[in-house]
């Protein structure tokens, strides 16, 4: 799909329109923290729109012509990859259509108005708004954006992966939440090309676990339904690339619930004042959960990839 050469482009491009975001110790707990594990907490809630999916929106606007940046910009999401389009839209001076499903949350509606984007809610999940996205492409010219299987989007996602191993150079484990599975794509890429013994672990939601059911079946599938509120992590069926990527490059994924993401979101608030939405505080909630294998004394990356507030309700 992609290789180390196309993410550090990636990089290289996206580099002035982006934020170099920090890592913070996950110490001083009020029950004691990680245990026999050292934790860094990667924020990537601070980027530029809030998420990671601004590295791979501005990589893709930035790789498009004038001409193509004039007639528009389009695309489906649960929230933080539409927020990410519209923000790069509106820095380089193009216009943004985002169709979302009706579980997204309201704040993140918000937000996308105030960049300029126009936003229309279509169906219950991302799939029945992605539908909507590319039949506007279609009927329009416009320039259609896809959060998860656009190479060019995998490469800027995969530049996290180079700023965590910047981060932490001899770094075991990473843990990354999945929704189409864009980041883990480029971030394993990225990450096993410099440093291949480190082990990257991706966490789904168990109402969408969409590429654990790929890895269970050893072929691409679509599940029948969706039953997570979390709609950055919801998606029916991922593509035939990332999965082959996930499938090559990725150690372990598990499966975590809502009401566990919810509890580390209010973690996360009550220790460091940081406020996740529910895929940001995923990483956390997998730590949690105990049904992690790591090596005692193992140095683990746990990317806070989303804010918002969904998990302080």
């Amino acid at each position: 799909m992609i290789d180390l050469a196309d993410i550090e482009a990636a990089r290289r491009r996206i580099a002035p329109y982006i934020r170099k975001t920090p890592t913070l110790a996950y110490t001083q707990l009020k029950d004691g923290g990680a245990g026999d594990v050292s934790v860094t907490l990667k924020l990537e809630l601070l980027q530029a729109a809030g998420s990671f999916k601004a590295r791979g929106a501005m990589n893709r606007l930035l790789t498009l012509s004038e001409s193509q940046r004039r007639r528009g910009i389009v695309t489906a999401s649960g929230g933080n990859h539409g927020l990410a389009i519209a923000r790069s839209a509106h820095v380089l001076g193009a216009q943004a259509q985002i169709f979302l499903p009706s579980n997204v949350v309201p704040d993140k509606v918000a937000k996308l108005k105030q960049w300029g984007a126009s936003v229309e809610i279509v169906g219950d999940v991302w799939d029945d708004a992605n539908a909507a996205a590319l039949a506007y492409a279609e009927r329009t010219g416009a320039t259609y954006a896809h959060p998860f299987s656009d190479p060019v989007v995998v490469a800027g996602q995969g530049t996290l992966g180079l700023d965590v191993l910047d981060d932490m150079p001899d770094v075991d484990v990473i843990l990354v939440a999945i929704g189409g599975g864009g980041l883990i794509s480029g971030l394993s890429t990225a990450v096993k090309a410099r440093r291949p013994a480190a082990r990257i672990i991706g966490i789904e939601p168990v109402g969408s676990p969409t590429l654990h059911a790929c890895l269970q079946a050893g072929s691409l599938v679509a599940l029948d339904r969706l039953e997570t509120r979390v709609a950055t992590m919801s998606c029916r069926q991922t593509d035939q690339a990332i999965f082959e990527v996930v499938r090559d490059k990725v150690d372990e994924i598990i499966l975590v619930r809502d009401e566990e993401m919810e509890s580390a979101a209010r973690l996360l608030w009550f220790e460091f004042g940081i406020g996740a939405d529910l895929s940001g505080a995923a990483s956390l909630a997998a730590l949690n959960s105990g049904r992690l294998n790591i090596e005692p004394r193992a140095r683990v990356c746990a990317l806070v990839c989303g804010a918002g507030t969904d998990g302080m309700s």
